[in-house]
């Protein structure tokens, strides 16, 4: 008897300390710019996050229209990330809309960024990510602000930003890999809008497009002729198209200098979750093997026509 006794309280003692860390478990819900950022906060938050992306799959994060929901959801968050750089310029609208108050992360503090002259004025390029040597910082910004949110989880943060990290550094050695396969005087594509800056200054790749950083500005006709004639010029062979905007301009430049389609590439968003880009490691891979691909192709080609 006693010692079914003993048992007992052994098993209720038991009880009550699994209810007790149930209790102090703590699941933050957390707000993201866009679904890029989106997974980089849930890779490093793990288990002990929820997060929503404001921008849904196959969104464009230049020209995203706020939703109720979205208010409602950032009001009611309790961290909140964004890229920077001028990339969200719908969030201040937005974060008055829903009446909230916080100071979102901005993840791209620390990041050497590039500057660039459009339509006559500096501007910076947003679009960071597109260098996972970027994400590292990104990684960084993520773990200490999650675990100023929830201290109790400050070492699962850091253990899983630390084992992401080392994914972001293979990354990188893959695309140096593939992309050095191709002398650096081939290394042109066109794609829909000057959205991989970061890339292409991390891997050595000369990118045209007749867009500026942002897909809401306007390519002039004059500005599409000499583009074409930049294009014709340098022999670019290849050109790609983005999964979050319109390519009938891309492919009509494409139809009038002879280039040859590469594919679609995921550059400010990621795809659904059957899609071939539903992480952003998956997603850089995905991009890098496409761009590899066509500059192989087309440094091919150019060997046969000599």
């Amino acid at each position: 008897m006693r010692y079914t006794s003993l048992i007992a309280r052994l098993l209720a003692s038991a009880a009550l300390s699994a209810a007790a860390s149930a209790a102090s478990a703590k699941t933050l819900d957390v707000v993201a710019s866009f679904t890029v950022l989106a997974d980089v906060v849930q890779q490093v938050g793990g288990d002990h996050v929820r997060v929503k992306s404001l921008v849904p799959a196959n969104g464009d994060p230049h020209e995203f229209e706020p939703s109720p929901n979205d208010a409602k959801a950032l009001k009611s968050a309790d961290a909140t990330f964004v890229s920077g750089e001028g990339l969200e310029s719908w969030f201040q609208r937005l974060a008055k809309a829903a009446g909230y108050n916080g100071k979102p992360v901005v993840v791209s503090t620390g990041i050497k960024t590039r500057r660039m002259e459009e339509d006559g004025k500096t501007v910076t390029d947003p679009h960071v990510w597109n260098s996972p040597v970027n994400v590292i910082v990104w990684a960084n910004n993520i773990e200490k602000a999650l675990a100023a949110a929830d201290p109790e989880d400050a070492a699962a943060f850091k253990a899983n930003a630390e084992a992401y990290v080392t994914q972001l550094r293979e990354l990188d050695a893959y695309a140096r890999e593939k992309i050095d396969a191709t002398p650096k005087d081939r290394r042109k594509i066109l794609t829909s809008h000057d959205a991989f800056g970061y890339f292409g200054a991390e891997y050595g790749v000369s990118l045209l497009s007749p867009l500026g950083v942002s897909t809401e500005t306007e390519a002039s006709a004059a500005d599409v002729a000499k583009l074409i004639n930049q294009i014709k010029k340098e022999g670019v062979k290849a050109y790609f198209f983005e999964n979050s905007n319109d390519p009938r301009l891309v492919k009509q430049i494409a139809e009038a200098t002879g280039a040859e389609p590469g594919g679609e590439l995921y550059v400010e968003s990621l795809s659904t979750a059957d899609g071939p880009a539903p992480t952003y490691v998956k997603m850089f891979r995905y991009n890098v093997d496409k761009i590899a691909d066509a500059l192989s192709k087309q440094t091919s080609a150019s060997a046969t026509t000599r």
